[in-house]
């Protein structure tokens, strides 16, 4: 009799971050050549993306709930799992805050994150796929250290729009809309940079 092949987690969550990538993606496409009039569509669009990703998320949760010996702790599979899920969500979010917000036109800034988001779940799941040779990988450290230094662009970034916005804008509400959609878009940073921190942890309790 064969003998019966394990569940390969490594490559479900490499499926679960290609789902934060087509939803980078289209967060950056959108907001490169914005049109508020778009935005109803591309939510759709990105919902199914979101919808995919928790399906993932779902199917990957199951079978980790019966695997009797995972291949690195129950415990590191699962943040993985929920955190690249916070990564769609929040991705998710940006475009549905531009619309409830009735947003017409962006700020520079939109631009740039929508741009540094995008190589951040690059290097993310560059950093997934290497993720199953940890023991042996001379270049994973390597794609960790390159998410920390993209967060750490995405925190610059962060305090020059906020600080742009509190100076030059007068307009409380737009103060208020774009506060709103600078947090959500530094928190998509921050997803890439955890995701990071918990495979460097794994790194650590495996080997």
């Amino acid at each position: 009799m064969a003998q019966k092949k394990g569940n390969d987690y490594f490559a479900m969550l490499v499926d679960n971050v290609n789902c934060s990538c087509e939803a980078a993606e289209l967060l950056w496409e959108n907001l490169n050549e914005y049109e508020y009039t778009s935005l109803p569509e591309k939510i759709r669009a990105i919902h199914e993306i979101e919808h995919r990703g928790d399906q993932g998320k779902h199917l990957l949760m199951e079978k980790l709930m019966k695997e009797f010996l995972p291949p690195i702790e129950r415990e590191d599979i699962m943040a993985l799992t929920n955190i690249i899920d916070d990564m769609t969500d929040e991705l998710d979010e940006v475009l549905r805050n531009l619309y409830m917000y009735n947003v017409r036109s962006l700020r520079p800034e939109a631009v740039e994150f929508a741009a540094l988001i995008r190589k951040c779940c690059a290097s993310m799941k560059e950093m997934l796929e290497d993720f199953r040779n940890f023991r042996r990988s001379a270049t994973l450290k390597e794609k960790i250290i390159t998410i920390n230094r993209l967060e750490e662009e995405g925190d610059q970034l962060y305090t020059r729009a906020v600080h742009r916005l509190y100076t030059e804008e007068t307009d409380a509400v737009q103060i208020l809309v774009w506060t709103t959609i600078y947090d959500c878009l530094e928190e998509c940073c921050d997803c890439c940079e955890h995701v990071a921190d918990t495979v460097e942890m794994a790194i650590m309790k495996n080997t």
